[in-house]
């Protein structure tokens, strides 16, 4: 939620409304991550902007950024960038999928699917990378505990297990889906960096544009996935009468 931009707040305030600790507040700070806060004698106070640049801070975090990252992400920010621009940044590095990789046993596995899932069908979900076993704990009993990497994937992938496709099948369809789809997002972005946001950026970030870039980046989610799975199957359709 976007603030006015004359509203003033101690360093207490501000952390108080960002939901954060002093400390952590100061050590951003400390860090570059924040500007400096406005003077009024010897107490700094602080805006719209700091707190707008706090939310983006907790989103790169949420997003999985290194402390590293986000510093260098927010060094192309301009310090005083308004905080209409900072919820434009959190637009753009909104994910596509609500989906968050969870923490799970067997016993909750089990539940989700709706049944008791056998070691080889367990197997599959490994191989489909739905599934990842979680090595890296004190617990001996690492092999009961999963990574579940997309609880809307799951029942697809339950689906495909009862095929009984064999699992080098499998892991070459997973190569060929990963290898393209990775290709195909890092070429659409870089089209929508050098048509829209460079462009942007270099007009100086004009107020006017600002609502256009993000409507577009908003807009493009599902009007993207929509189109790639439509030429997907149109692609399939080609292949299919090609080989008749």
């Amino acid at each position: 939620m976007l603030r006015t931009a004359d509203e003033e707040l101690t360093i207490d305030e501000l952390a108080a409304r960002a939901g954060v600790t002093v400390r952590t507040v100061r050590f951003y700070a400390s860090r570059g991550l924040l500007p400096p806060p406005r003077l009024r004698g010897r107490v700094g106070l602080y805006g719209a902007d700091h707190l707008a640049r706090l939310d983006l801070i907790r989103e790169l975090q949420n997003l999985g950024f290194t402390l590293t990252a986000i510093e260098g992400h927010l060094e192309r920010i301009p310090d005083d960038a308004p905080p209409e621009e900072l919820a434009l940044q959190r637009a753009l590095l909104a994910p596509w999928t609500s989906d968050q990789a969870e923490e799970i046993d067997r016993e909750e596995l089990d539940r989700r699917a709706g049944r008791a899932l056998s070691d080889e069908e367990t197997e599959q979900l490994l191989t489909l990378g739905i599934l990842e076993r979680i090595t890296d704990g004190p617990d001996d009993n690492d092999e009961q505990r999963l990574r579940l990497t997309s609880s809307s994937m799951l029942n697809v992938g339950l689906q495909i297990t009862e095929l009984r496709l064999p699992r080098e099948m499998l892991l070459q369809a997973k190569h060929i889906v990963e290898q393209h789809t990775s290709q195909m997002a890092s070429e659409l972005r870089e089209l929508f960096a050098a048509n829209v946001l460079r462009p942007y950026v270099e007009r100086g970030r004009p107020e006017s544009e600002r609502e256009r870039v993000r409507t577009a980046a908003d807009q493009l989610r599902p009007l993207t996935i929509q189109v790639l799975v439509n030429g997907f199957q149109r692609a399939v359709n080609d292949v299919i009468r090609n080989h008749v």
